[in-house]
């Protein structure tokens, strides 16, 4: 998910991507402990939507104070 997809969603979207996309990234976690994954770069791609999603969340509480 790219920056700009993040910025056009609404607030309660983004926490509720944040909450999905976790989720998800424990699953593969787990999976990829139990048998390794083809492409272990997946694991680092999820990883850093989530660290994406959640700078914009913290963006937009800073921005309403």
């Amino acid at each position: 998910m790219k920056a700009k997809e993040i910025v056009d969603l609404t607030t309660a979207e983004v926490e509720e991507k944040i909450e999905i996309e976790s989720e998800n990234y424990n699953k593969m976690r787990l999976n990829h402990a139990v048998a390794a994954f083809e492409n272990p770069v997946q694991l680092r791609l999820k990883r850093k939507d989530i660290a994406r999603l959640k700078t914009e969340l913290r963006k937009r509480q800073l921005a309403d104070k």
